[in-house]
């Protein structure tokens, strides 16, 4: 058994810090590094995406709606045009700091709004897909388990990354619970843990309804700026590991 465990980083604005991206990269092994459009600037970037060449740990860009202010996370409908430029933009602003760090991007996951508009959405999704190829059609594209941009994707050519949500619920259809709803977001590091040491070993999570859902993750990802995210993510990787879980990027 093998598994990827990713995290957002890259995302502190100038004096305003965002998480602890190097103790992060410690225990991740793939990275998703903002782009400044919904978080970061570029010296932050940049130096997290040297502490992430210096450990070996893979790249990703963290392309978002341009949305500062609302840190991504609120729903946008931008036209095709813009939409496709603006990702676009992003890969390569990260390809040129990644070459300046001395690593590579080696995949794209979209964030927030994005990232949940796409997974269902087919004309937004198919924006994104054409601005990945555009870009270098090797990418990776990192998608939401169970969601039909899986397949969107996979028809056009890209190599798609699955992935689950350590830290949040999920409904019975696979779909994650919205943050707005009580119970969104969880908290308790060892029951984490050991939900996701049941998701490599069966491929099932329980819902937040208390059914089993059945999630194919080639990664798991672990918020960075969520409370408490450094311990949970250090308990992940214990947890996996000591059940025998190899732990390397889907990248390598």
């Amino acid at each position: 058994m093998t598994m990827d465990i990713n995290s957002d980083l890259g995302e502190s604005f100038g004096p305003w810090r965002m998480g602890d991206d190097a103790a992060m990269l410690d225990i991740v092994t793939s990275a998703n590094v903002a782009c400044g459009f919904h978080a970061g600037d570029p010296a932050g970037i940049l130096q997290t995406l040297r502490a992430a060449a210096q450990r070996g740990v893979a790249v990703g860009a963290h392309v978002g709606y341009r949305d500062l202010v609302g840190f991504g996370r609120r729903n946008m409908e931008p036209g095709s045009a813009e939409l496709v430029a603006d990702v676009i933009y992003q890969i390569g602003a990260l390809q040129g700091l990644a070459a300046a760090a001395g690593t590579q991007v080696r995949y794209v996951k979209p964030h927030g709004a994005l990232y949940n508009t796409i997974a269902h959405d087919r004309r937004q999704a198919d924006d994104v897909i054409s601005a990945v190829l555009a870009v270098d059609a090797s990418l990776a594209l990192m998608a939401l388990a169970g969601s039909p941009l899986v397949e969107w994707a996979r028809a056009r050519g890209l190599r798609v990354v699955t992935e689950a949500f350590a830290d949040r619920a999920y409904n019975d259809d696979g779909t994650l619970v919205a943050r707005r709803h009580g119970g969104a977001v969880l908290h308790d590091a060892e029951a984490v843990a050991e939900r996701m040491l049941r998701l490599v070993q069966s491929g099932e999570i329980e819902a937040i309804s208390g059914r089993s859902v059945r999630v194919q993750a080639d990664s798991i990802c672990v918020h960075g700026d969520s409370p408490g995210a450094l311990e949970m993510a250090r308990r992940i990787r214990a947890r996996l590991a000591q059940a025998g879980v190899a732990l390397r990027s889907f990248a390598d």
